[in-house]
C-alpha cells in the first residue's frame, strides 16, 4: 500500500545559474516504492535535480518535500536529514580511506556501534554487490567496475538503530555512462538489486535505453527547464510523442536542439 506522503514532491521548483534557467517551475511527484527515470539531452538539468533532492544545492524558488518534510536547508545543515542516498556517475570514493572506511563512513558517527559491528555491516553490504575480501584495499587497488560496485554498497549501508520501516530515496546519476553493454547489464541488475534490498524509491538519470527500460517504471523528459512528457515505461516504448520519438531514435530533427554557441 502506498504511503500517503510521497517520497518526493516538488512545487514550482526553479533554479538558475546567472541568466540561464536550468529548472523552470517543475512539478514532480514520486510515490513511495516507485522507480522513475529522468531523461533528456545533455545539459538539460537532470543531474541538477538529483543534487537538489540530495540536499547538495538549494533551488532559487519553489518547494521541495522529501517523505513529507519540506526541505529548506542543505543536507549538511540539517539535524535529522531524510534518508536520501546518491550514487554518483563517478564512484566518488575517498582515495586515502580503505574500502571499509569508505563504505562505513556514515556508521562512524554512531557511538553505539563497535568497530567489529561496523566491519560486519560493511562486509555484508560488499557481499551483496559481489565483492569479497576488499575491505582493507584502497580505491586505486580496485578496477573501475569494482569501484562502481563499492559505491552501490555504500548506498546499502543502514544504521542498525534506524527504524526498520525506513525506506530510502535512491538516486542514480548516469550509472552506466561509458560502459559496454555487458557491463551496463551488470550495473542495471545491481540497481534493481539495490532497490529491492533497500526497499526504497528510486530516480535514475540516464541516456542509455536499456538502463531506462530495465530499471524504471515511469519516465519524464526534461528539456528547456521543463518536463515535456511523462508516462509509464510501456508508454515510453510505444509513444509517438515528438520528444519521446527523437530521444529513442537519436534523431537530429525534432524539438530538442543544441543551444547556439
Amino acid at each position: 500500500m502506498k504511503n500517503s506522503k510521497p517520497a518526493v514532491e516538488t512545487n514550482n521548483l526553479s533554479i538558475s545559474w546567472g541568466d540561464q534557467n536550468v529548472l523552470d517551475k517543475v512539478n514532480l511527484k514520486l510515490n513511495e516504492g516507485e522507480k522513475l527515470a529522468i531523461i533528456g539531452p545533455s545539459g538539460s538539468g537532470k543531474s541538477t535535480i538529483l543534487k537538489i533532492l540530495a540536499g547538495l544545492i538549494l533551488p532559487n524558488e519553489g518547494e521541495l518535500s522529501i517523505f513529507g518534510e519540506k526541505q529548506t536547508y542543505l543536507r549538511l545543515d540539517q539535524t535529522h536529514p531524510p534518508d536520501v542516498r546518491l550514487v554518483f556517475q563517478n564512484p566518488a570514493l575517498l582515495g586515502s580511506l580503505t574500502i571499509e572506511e569508505n563504505v562505513g563512513f556514515i556508521l562512524q558517527r554512531n557511538k553505539n556501534l563497535s568497530k567489529q559491528s561496523i566491519r560486519e555491516i560493511v562486509r555484508e553490504c560488499l557481499q551483496e554487490v559481489g565483492l569479497f575480501d576488499v575491505e582493507e584495499k584502497l580505491p586505486n587497488e580496485l578496477s573501475g567496475g569494482m569501484q562502481k560496485r563499492v559505491s552501490f554498497a555504500r548506498a546499502l549501508i543502514t544504521e542498525q538503530d534506524l527504524d526498520k520501516k525506513n525506506k530510502p530515496l535512491l538516486l542514480f546519476d548516469e550509472p552506466t555512462a561509458g560502459l559496454d553493454p555487458i557491463a551496463s547489464s551488470r550495473i542495471e541488475d545491481l540497481i534493481n538489486k539495490t532497490n529491492n534490498k533497500a526497499n526504497g524509491s528510486s530516480i535514475v538519470v540516464s541516456h542509455v535505453l536499456s538502463t531506462i527500460e530495465r530499471t524504471s517504471e515511469k519516465v519524464v523528459i526534461l528539456y528547456g527547464g521543463k518536463f515535456r512528457w511523462a508516462g509509464s515505461i510501456d508508454e515510453f516504448k510505444e509513444s509517438n510523442d515528438p520528444y519521446v520519438f527523437q530521444f529513442r531514435n537519436g534523431n537530429l530533427n525534432g524539438p530538442m536542439q543544441p543551444k547556439e554557441i
